[in-house]
């Protein structure tokens, strides 16, 4: 049976599931349609690159479920192991990259805006996911690469199933602790240093500046404080435990929740999305309205076959009235 603190873990996992699926699907078609105009933004390119990194580690957490559900045996596979984490811990590190590209994007469009309209080119934003995917899913090939070195991985309770990239050799361990102190270095701490310098800014200067509405403001701010919460809450003690376990020579027990906490970041990044990019808003709030309309539908249905037929006819027409209104 599943333990305790394993059964927590896969709430998680399905809660994130299918809370960042649709957000990100919903996204990812509002990206797409605005990527399609002519002379998309490059921030556009990269929000795009971002909701298809969440997709891939939500469509890796079926796997992270199974895992979980077997006490964190592993009963699919070598191959699928390995793909399954070399895909995980890749998006990871392509989001934090990203961040930093969008950080940049929108300090430059407030700080130089001249200089940006004149640099507005899409070729710059795939240039700029390109690279963050390559120094990304290269950095992680150290996954393929430790999980083929000599190991053993069988013990505990199911001894017949082997744990999926844990119990490493002291052999493995020699390998791949110095770089995942490098991958925390560069992959993380210098993305994070970097985004909080432009967000710093980007929210100082708009805050500076009277011509801005207070939308805006706000706006800027909550997108300043969800790519801040991204960095510190999701990503880092995912990192932290690379420098612990660094120092302490061993693969830390506790990284199995860091890691939970890394997937979270896949529902955190639809709020980016939404601060970022009125096509997002713009699909969210006709999202919004859908279920608002559908929800005084189904208080209406209930009303009358509770025997409220004057309510009911009160409520729908009332609801009716603020979809309408909203709509306009």
């Amino acid at each position: 049976s599943v333990p305790d603190w394993g059964k927590g873990l896969l709430s998680f996992y399905i809660i994130y599931f299918l809370i960042g699926l649709p957000a990100n699907l919903m996204a990812l078609w509002a990206f797409i349609g605005r990527v399609r105009q002519p002379q998309p933004a490059p921030i556009h390119i990269l929000l795009l690159s971002l909701t298809l990194a969440d997709l891939l580690l939500l469509l890796l957490l079926p796997f992270k479920m199974i895992e979980a559900a077997y006490d964190f045996r592993w009963p699919l596979g070598d191959t699928l192991c390995v793909l399954t984490a070399y895909g995980f811990y890749s998006s990871i590190y392509y989001s934090t990259w990203l961040l930093m590209g969008i950080g940049i994007e929108r300090y430059r469009s407030v700080a130089f805006p001249v200089q940006y309209q004149q640099s507005r080119r899409p070729v710059y934003g795939v240039i700029a996911s390109l690279v963050s995917f390559l120094l990304s899913f290269g950095h992680c090939s150290i996954v393929i690469i430790v999980h083929y070195l000599p190991t053993n991985n069988t013990g505990g309770d199911n001894e017949s199933l082997p744990a999926c990239y844990e119990n490493f050799t002291p052999e493995q361990l020699d390998v791949l602790l110095p770089v995942r102190l490098e991958l925390c270095l560069v992959l993380f701490f210098i993305p994070m240093a970097v985004t909080i310098f432009c967000y710093w800014r980007f929210v100082r200067i708009m805050l500076s500046r009277p011509q801005v509405g207070r939308q805006k403001r706000w706006r800027a701010m909550g997108l300043a404080a969800v790519t801040l919460f991204n960095f510190l809450v999701c990503f880092g003690p995912y990192n932290v435990s690379h420098v612990v376990g660094f120092f302490q020579k061993k693969s830390e027990l506790w990284r199995a929740c860091a890691v939970l906490l890394s997937a979270f970041n896949a529902c955190v990044d639809p709020l980016i999305f939404y601060f970022s990019s009125s096509a997002v808003r713009k699909a969210f709030d006709k999202r919004l309205r859908s279920l608002q309309g559908w929800g005084a539908s189904l208080s209406g249905y209930c009303r009358k076959r509770a025997g409220e037929p004057a309510a009911e006819g009160k409520e729908g027409s009332l609801g009716m009235a603020n979809i309408n209104f909203t709509g306009d």
